[in-house]
């Protein structure tokens, strides 16, 4: 079996556990070839954690130093479009973390790009790979508990994301850094086209964690309708101390499914007159998806071999679209159509008045 060299891009906490995953779990399929981050010293220590044998600070300078068989793209992402446009170019089947893009502008460009080679891209919404998540979508999708009538989706991570992803003019904040995923999995369940967005947000800790960044905000809840007439929720909250916390509940016509807890098992405590239920917490999101990141390689080796991807572009602009929406009802205090930002693509004002 031939082994697929991986082109690493970015040394981060996402690169670092997909590295793991290919190089830990997935030897028998592929190598990560070349470890790329602008900081050079990340790279070197992430390769030689894993004997990975090239180290370059850009993706220009892999590209002309070695041959790839694909590439996984876990910059910040502000970095996306340009870097997914340059490994789609020199001909690799891109792996690209979420969110796509930083706007629909850039999804386009992607997008284009894709049509013009032919190439594949897979996007990292990892829930697509996670065995309980993959089941409520199957349950759904017979038909057995009806069709979605609320869907409530919720991400609360434990701490406070990279100072750039803290400012809305590089990430969008909150709803795509952290609830990009939550934006993917509603629209997943219902099985249906998003029509609007309001979003109400607040910030209660970032100036006690010396955040600067104007417009920051740690705390949020969106809207989200679609053409189905179902209604969901999405709720985000970073930095959520206690843990970290990913679940999705869905009511049906027909009954209700449950996706998650907080913690893996603990202690439920039932006294008369008094429940008590006390579990033990998901430290990281790392824990709570450690299988779903391993499949979710694993799926994008498939992709290398010629899968279609579980995820892809189309599912990728659409969270985009619903996380720029949210930005500018957030900003406008109004709902925001979901045909205002897809019917006209364009960098919204707070991306180009805040670079």
């Amino acid at each position: 079996m031939t082994i697929a060299k991986i082109c690493m891009v970015g040394a981060g906490r996402v690169g670092q556990l997909h590295t793991a995953s290919i190089m830990n779990q997935l030897r028998h399929r592929a190598e990560v070839a070349a470890v790329v981050d602008a900081d050079l010293a990340s790279a070197a220590n992430l390769a030689a954690e894993f004997d990975v044998p090239a180290v370059h600070q850009s993706l220009a300078e892999a590209l002309a130093s070695g041959s790839f068989d694909g590439a996984v793209i876990t910059t910040p992402t502000f970095t996306h479009c340009e870097l997914t446009l340059a490994a789609l170019d020199a001909g690799l089947p891109v792996h690209l973390e979420k969110p796509m893009a930083m706007n629909l502008v850039e999804c386009a460009a992607i997008n284009d790009a894709i049509a013009r080679t032919g190439l594949l891209v897979q996007l990292g919404f990892m829930r697509r790979f996670d065995r309980d998540f993959q089941a409520a979508a199957e349950l759904l999708e017979s038909g057995e508990i009806g069709v979605p009538m609320i869907i409530k989706s919720l991400t609360h991570g434990p701490g406070l994301p990279p100072a750039w992803a803290n400012d809305i003019a590089t990430s969008n904040g909150l709803i795509a850094e952290v609830c990009s995923h939550d934006l993917d999995t509603i629209g997943w369940f219902a099985a249906a086209q998003p029509v609007d967005i309001g979003v109400k947000a607040a910030n209660f800790k970032g100036a006690e964690r010396g955040v600067t960044a104007p417009r920051f905000y740690d705390t949020m809840v969106a809207t989200v309708t679609f053409e189905s007439g179902a209604i969901a929720s999405v709720a985000g909250v970073c930095p959520a101390d206690y843990g970290y916390d990913s679940r999705v509940e869905v009511t049906a016509t027909k009954g209700m499914v449950q996706v998650g807890e907080t913690g893996p098992g603990g202690l439920a405590v039932v006294r008369a007159g008094n429940g008590v239920k006390e579990q033990a917490l998901y430290p990281s999101w790392r824990k709570r998806f450690a299988e779903a990141y391993i499949a979710e390689m694993a799926g994008f080796l498939d992709v290398l071999e010629g899968t279609a991807p579980k995820v892809g572009p189309a599912e990728g602009t659409q969270a985009v679209a619903l996380a720029v929406a949210g930005v500018a009802s957030l900003l406008s205090g109004r709902t925001v159509a979901l045909s205002q930002v897809l019917d006209n693509p364009q960098i919204p004002s707070w991306q180009r008045d805040g670079r």
